[in-house]
């Protein structure tokens, strides 16, 4: 029987945490409990846990030492998991890096985080050469393939013994932002292992749980509540190498997938699976499915609660700290909130200087920066004072305060449609869209328009079965005029093969407004 997480084991589980060898614990308590599983094998917590320290001493020995960057660019493979567990207990600084950069802007990451050890995934495709040519650092290996000038991860770790290290140190991740305005910045934090959200069982794992993970393993969400939570509390973890919704159905079944993290896009994307489909694979053992990221649409997120149960809980938060909770009951009570502050204070609704503002009003979200581990931009002190006012900072994300203190999002300040001076929030119109049958995924943006300033502009990716006509698209226009307001409606209705998004299913608004603003200058 797995052990349960008793006072006398929880006080052990701790200590080991803040050694970077929680995985160890587990190792002692569950030694044959499926900790990690993927297409085609399993480790057991035993067997994950001496992975993870053959690693560790394999990279000691090359020259790596508490404080160094360790820079990783692979896809959701076991061997992942590793590198990440064996810098978590000598104290290195891991930045994950998008597998889906080109090479010049991998480059840039691995180049500025000061890596000393690059991990690098052999099955990326062209950019693993550029990256190859571009990259100094000493140390260099190779997952999931051959790199020439790379030593093969099998070979380092192959003389080493899995026995748990003797002096561990706690280590960090330091995650890069998207870079929307400028380039990219490492978000950085103090060493302060309490501070961290996987200390706190915040989604009640118990050992012998197993958690579906989504999403890719480089983004900060998937990694904190897909890997470093479940396993701090001894859940295992089932890898998915890339997002489909069939897919994660039969594994939800044949795992009996007790919590998953997802995206809204993807709830949509299961949701508009045929019903028999869905009817195909047993869901009840699901107690948790974790989402944030993205507003989700109020109808999208009811439809899941009835479909699964009262089992969906949102967060909001960003790599650089932690904002609100709601659970699925209380959100039913306030539907579209994504919840109270926790605690209160930790969010505040002001202006550009963060000065509150009333129940009501829209304006920017501002988050408190945790008190014992506030972030800073890697190398950049002028960025890292900008971003705050007083304690607290902003994504830049638009949203208000109802009377009883719950948070809603109406969008991203960068996504405010302003229309003959009327602000228009995208994210509203976006979730009417999702509504219809026809559409499979909806971008609505703010185009130029000489006497308007903007107006509305509809991008849409159609579903299976439904082909683009101007029928459609006054039929999608006066969808939305039956439910809107008539001025935040679409004039216009384009339609794409594929929009343009982030692996995490994250529309990318930004690229579709610059690809009309040069249609419209000309250029």
């Amino acid at each position: 029987m797995p052990e349960t997480i008793t006072s006398e084991a929880t006080d052990e589980r701790l200590e080991s945490y803040r050694k970077g060898m929680v995985l160890s614990h587990w190792a002692r308590a569950n030694p044959n409990q499926v900790a990690l599983a993927w297409q085609g094998g399993a480790w057991s917590f035993a067997e994950l846990n001496g992975e993870c320290n053959r690693l560790a001493k394999a990279l000691r020995g090359r020259g790596l030492d508490a404080g160094d960057s360790l820079a990783l660019m692979c896809s959701n493979l076991p061997e992942f998991v590793v590198v990440w567990g064996a810098a978590a207990r000598i104290g290195l600084r891991l930045t994950p890096v998008n597998v889906f950069l080109q090479s010049q802007e991998a480059a840039y990451i691995v180049e500025n985080c000061g890596a000393k050890a690059v991990v690098l995934d052999a099955g990326l495709g062209p950019s693993v050469e550029g990256l190859r040519e571009r990259s100094n650092a000493p140390i260099r290996i190779a997952v999931n393939g051959e790199i020439d000038d790379f030593d093969p991860f099998a070979e380092v770790v192959s003389n080493q013994d899995p026995a748990d290290i003797e002096d561990p140190v706690f280590g960090t991740v330091m995650f890069y932002t998207s870079g929307t305005t400028g380039l990219p910045k490492g978000v950085k934090r103090n060493a302060d292992p309490d501070s961290r959200t996987d200390a706190q069982n915040l989604y009640r794992y118990e050992p012998g749980d197993r958690h579906l993970c989504t999403g890719p393993l480089y983004h900060a969400a998937p990694l904190a509540f897909s890997l470093a939570q479940p396993l701090a509390f001894g859940a295992g973890v089932v890898l998915m190498r890339k997002w489909d919704a069939k897919e994660a159905l039969r594994l939800i079944d044949d795992w009996d997938i007790s919590h998953t993290h997802m995206v809204p896009t993807m709830f949509h994307r299961l949701l508009s699976l045929p019903e028999p489909v869905r009817k195909e694979h047993e869901t009840s053992s699901v107690r948790y499915v974790i989402h944030g990221a993205a507003p989700c649409p109020v109808e999208v997120k009811q439809r899941m609660l009835d479909w699964l149960g009262p089992v969906v809980y949102e967060y909001y938060a960003a790599t650089e700290g932690l904002g609100t909770f709601v659970s699925p009951e209380t959100w039913q009570t306030k539907p579209g909130t994504v919840g109270k502050p926790r605690p209160e204070g930790q969010v505040i609704v002001g202006d550009e200087d963060a000065a509150p503002l009333g129940a009501g009003e829209i304006g920017l979200v501002w988050i408190k920066a945790p008190d014992t581990a506030r972030f800073e931009y890697h190398g950049d002190a002028e960025k890292t004072s900008s971003a705050y006012r007083g304690d607290y900072f902003t994504l830049g994300d638009m949203g208000y305060f109802d009377d009883d203190g719950y948070l809603y999002l109406t969008d991203r300040s960068a996504n405010l449609i302003i229309s003959g001076g009327v602000n228009i929030y995208p994210a509203e119109v976006d979730a009417v869209l999702l509504e219809h049958p026809a559409v499979g995924d909806a971008a609505v943006i703010g185009v130029p328009h000489d006497e308007w300033g903007e107006e509305v502009k509809a991008v849409i990716e159609l579903q299976d079965g439904h082909d683009r006509s101007s029928e459609l698209e006054a039929e999608l226009i006066e969808f939305c005029r039956d439910r809107l307001a008539h001025y935040k409606c679409p004039r216009s209705v384009d339609f794409v093969d594929v929009l343009p998004r982030a692996d995490n299913g994250k529309i990318y608004k930004r690229i579709l407004r610059e690809h009309y603003r040069e249609l419209s200058s000309g250029d």
